[in-house]
C-alpha cells in the first residue's frame, strides 16, 4: 500500500477536514482518559449531528427496542464507529458544493452513499466486521477524490474529462498530480484514525488482484465486498441506456458469495430502498426511485435511436431477367450501401449462399430449374438457413398464392415493378430483424458464459463451504462435521477417541507489530508444518482465528501416543523460524488434548474439555501440552521430553 507523501506534495493544510463537534470529537477521541459522558455532551452540542447518530444506531436493528440518547447510541455502536460516522456526515455537510465546477458534488456523495449501504448490507450474511464500520468505510473509501477536486478544481476537472476505457482516473492523477485518490484516501483515513484492517483494502478496492491478500483471509474478504459495493453504486447511478450491460456481470458477482438471482436482485433493492431513506436523512441527491432488479433484468433492449443509417448487410439477389438484376443490385449496392451477391436462378443461389452465409435472401418467384418458393423451402430446412431474412419478388398478388409463400418460410415481398420507397422501408424491417437478432445471439452467448462461469463458481461454494481458503485445510464447519461422525462410530463400536485443540501463542502480538498480512503469512506456513507433521487418518481443521482443531483416527486415541504426537508438533513448531520479507518470526503452540471417557456425554463436551485443557497450557507458561484426563488437567509428563519424537509408530 502506497501513502501520499503529504508534506512532500504540500497539500495537507488544504485536505478536506471536519469542522466544529466532529473535529472536537476526533481530537477527544485522541485522548486516552477521555470519557463516554465527556463524548456525549460533546456531541448533544450539535442537535443535527446528534440525530443523524441515533437514526443510524437504531438503522442496526440490534434489538426491537428503539434508542433515543446519544449514550446508548455510543453504548450500541461504539465509540470508534460514532467518530468516523461524525467525521463522515461533517465532511458530508461541507463539501456538498464545491469551487470545482467539472466535479459533481451531489452525485460523489450519492455514489458514496450507495457504496456505504451496500456494504452494511453485504455484513449481514458475511458478518467480516461490524455493518457501523463497513457503512463508514463505504461513505469514505472514494474521500481521496473529493480531496483532489478540492485541491486542484481546474486541472481535476481536465482529467475528469480525459478519462476513458484505456486510460484509467487514477492514471491520469499520477501523471498530472504526482499522486493518485487511491494513495490520498489511504493518508487521509490514517489521519482520521481509521484501522489499518480497514484502510489497506479500500487502497486496493479498485483493483482488487494487485493487493496479494490470502484468499479466505479478512482483509481479502473486506476487499471484494468494498469491490461489489462500488459495483452496485456505478450500477445505480449508470445511465439507463447502459444499465442493462451490467447486470450479468454484477450476477455473476452475487453468486461468488452465494446469492442466487432472486435474493440478489431483493438484495439490490433493499440497498436502493435505504439510499433513498438516507439521501433524505443526509441531504444528499439521490435519482428518482429505480425499478425492481427483476424488472430491469427482463426489460427489453432499447431500439437503435437511428433506424436509417442501416449497418451493411450481405445480401444475396436471386433474379433471371437480367434487366430487372441490374437495376435491384445498383439500388442496393450503390444507393443504400449493402454488400450484393448475385444468382440467376434457385439452384445456384443455394450453392452460393452456402459460401457467403448472407444476411438477407431477395428472390424473385417464378425462375428456371428452381424458383422462389422451392429455394425458400431449401435454405429453411438447414440449420444456418432458418435465420435468414427472405423477401420474394413477385408481380402476383391474389391473396392464396402470398398465404402459399409465408407458408413455405417468406418473411415479406414486394411487388414488381419495384418502388424504391416500399423498397427501402422492406429493408429496413428486414435490418430491424437482423439487428434484433444479432442482439440475441450476443445474450445467448453472454448467458452460455454466465452459465459456465455459474456453475464453476457453485463448484467453488461448494469447496469454499468446508475449507478455510487462508490455510487450505478444512474450515470449523467441516471440522464438526468429523467430529460429529467420529464420535458416531466411537459410540457404535466402542472405541476410544481422542481431540487436540492447538492453539498459536501470542498471535495477536505478530498481527500488532508485523500487520495483518504477516500475520496470514504465519497462520499459512503454521498450517503448512501441520499438514506435514499430521499422522495418517487424523483430521485437521482451523477453528477460526490461531485456533485449530484435531480429530484423532480411533486408532490413534491411547495417551502415550497422542501425547507424543502433540509433543512432536510442538516440537515442530517451535524449531522452526520462519522468515517473511525482513521479519524472523520465532513461534511456539500450546495443545489441549481431551479423550472420550465416562463422564463425556457428547462431542460439544469433548471440545470444552480440550479447551480447558488447553487453557492449562496457556495459563502455566505456553508452548506446552496439557491432558484432561479423569476430570484432572494434567501437564505431559516431563519424561516425555526426553523421548525422540522420530519413536511415535503410529504414523
Amino acid at each position: 500500500m502506497k501513502i501520499a507523501d503529504l508534506n512532500q506534495l504540500k497539500i495537507s493544510t488544504l485536505l478536506p477536514s471536519p469542522k466544529g463537534v466532529a473535529l472536537a470529537l476526533l481530537e477527544a477521541c485522541r485522548q486516552e482518559d477521555v470519557s463516554i459522558n465527556e463524548i456525549t455532551k460533546l456531541i448533544q452540542t450539535d442537535p443535527a449531528l446528534a440525530g443523524r447518530l441515533i437514526q443510524r444506531a437504531n438503522a442496526t436493528k440490534q434489538t426491537t427496542r428503539a434508542i433515543s440518547s446519544i449514550a446508548e447510541a455510543i453504548s450500541r455502536i461504539g465509540l470508534n464507529t460514532v467518530k468516523q460516522l461524525a467525521m463522515s456526515f461533517s465532511l458530508i455537510d461541507q463539501y456538498s458544493k464545491g469551487p470545482n465546477k467539472g466535479f459533481n458534488y451531489q452525485e460523489f456523495w450519492s455514489h458514496s452513499l450507495l457504496m456505504a449501504i451496500a456494504m452494511q448490507e453485504l455484513s449481514k450474511s458475511t458478518q467480516v466486521s461490524s455493518s457501523e464500520d463497513l457503512f463508514s468505510c463505504g461513505l469514505m473509501m472514494r474521500i481521496g477524490c473529493l480531496a483532489l477536486a478540492s485541491i486542484y478544481p481546474e486541472q481535476y476537472s481536465e482529467l475528469i474529462q480525459k478519462q476513458s476505457s484505456d486510460t484509467s482516473l487514477s492514471q491520469l492523477e499520477q501523471q498530472y498530480l504526482k499522486t493518485d485518490h487511491n494513495e490520498l484516501t489511504a493518508a487521509m483515513l490514517i489521519n482520521f484514525g481509521f484501522p489499518k484492517i480497514f484502510v489497506e483494502p479500500i487502497y486496493y478496492h479498485e483493483a482488487p488482484d494487485e493487493s496479494g491478500f490470502s484468499e479466505g483471509s479478512r482483509p481479502y474478504q473486506i476487499l471484494h465486498q468494498l469491490y461489489l459495493a462500488k459495483q452496485i453504486a456505478d450500477f445505480a447511478l449508470t445511465k439507463e441506456s447502459e444499465r442493462n450491460q451490467r447486470i450479468s456481470g454484477l450476477l455473476l458477482l452475487g453468486g461468488k458469495i452465494g446469492l442466487d438471482t432472486e435474493t440478489f436482485g431483493n438484495f439490490i433493492d433493499q440497498i436502493i430502498r435505504e439510499w433513498h431513506t438516507w439521501g433524505k436523512i443526509l441531504k444528499i441527491t439521490a435519482q428518482e426511485q429505480l425499478p425492481s432488479f427483476h424488472k430491469m433484468m427482463s426489460a427489453t433492449a432499447p431500439r437503435p435511436e437511428d433506424t436509417t443509417n442501416a449497418a451493411s448487410l450481405r445480401i444475396l439477389l436471386v433474379e433471371d431477367n437480367p434487366t430487372n438484376l441490374i437495376l435491384s443490385k445498383e439500388l442496393l449496392s450503390n444507393v443504400l450501401g449493402h454488400t450484393v451477391y448475385t444468382a440467376n436462378d434457385g439452384q445456384q443461389a443455394l450453392a452460393l449462399a452456402m459460401d457467403v452465409l448472407p444476411h438477407i435472401v431477395i428472390t424473385d418467384w417464378m425462375m428456371p430449374i428452381m424458383n422462389g418458393l422451392e429455394l425458400t423451402k431449401s435454405l429453411r430446412a438447414t440449420e444456418w438457413g432458418q435465420n435468414l431474412y427472405v423477401i420474394m419478388l413477385t408481380s402476383i398478388e391474389d391473396e392464396e398464392e402470398v398465404i402459399k409463400a409465408f407458408n413455405a418460410g417468406v418473411d415479406d415481398y414486394v411487388t414488381k415493378p419495384i418502388n424504391i420507397r416500399t423498397f427501402r422501408a422492406r429493408l429496413r424491417a428486414a435490418w430491424h430483424y437482423r439487428q434484433l437478432q444479432e442482439a440475441w445471439e450476443q445474450d445467448r452467448e453472454q448467458l452460455k458464459r454466465f452459465a459456465a462461469e455459474l456453475a464453476v463458481t457453485n463448484r467453488k461454494l461448494e469447496y469454499y463451504a468446508l475449507t478455510d481458503m487462508l490455510t487450505e485445510l478444512p474450515n470449523r464447519r467441516s471440522g464438526m462435521e468429523t467430529l460429529s461422525e467420529t464420535w458416531s462410530v466411537a459410540n457404535r463400536t466402542g472405541q476410544l477417541m481422542a481431540v487436540m485443540l492447538i492453539d498459536i501463542d501470542d498471535f495477536k502480538k505478530i498481527n500488532d507489530n508485523h500487520g495483518h498480512s504477516i500475520g496470514d503469512k504465519v497462520l499459512k506456513e503454521v498450517s503448512a508444518i501441520i499438514r506435514k507433521t499430521a499422522r495418517k487418518g487424523d483430521t485437521f481443521c482451523r477453528m477460526g482465528g490461531e485456533e485449530f482443531l484435531v480429530v484423532c483416527q480411533l486408532g490413534n486415541t491411547d495417551v502415550k501416543s497422542s501425547i507424543l504426537f502433540a509433543e512432536r508438533l510442538r516440537h515442530q513448531i517451535s524449531q522452526q523460524q520462519i522468515n517473511i520479507s525482513e521479519a524472523h518470526i520465532q513461534i511456539t503452540i500450546s495443545i489441549g488434548i481431551a479423550f472420550k471417557e465416562a463422564g463425556i456425554k457428547n462431542e460439544d463436551h469433548l471440545v470444552n474439555a480440550a479447551n480447558k485443557a488447553l487453557y492449562a497450557a496457556k495459563n502455566t507458561g505456553r508452548n506446552r501440552v496439557y491432558l484432561s484426563l479423569k476430570d484432572k488437567l494434567l501437564a505431559a509428563p516431563a519424561s516425555i521430553e526426553k523421548i525422540d519424537p522420530s519413536a511415535d509408530k503410529t504414523k
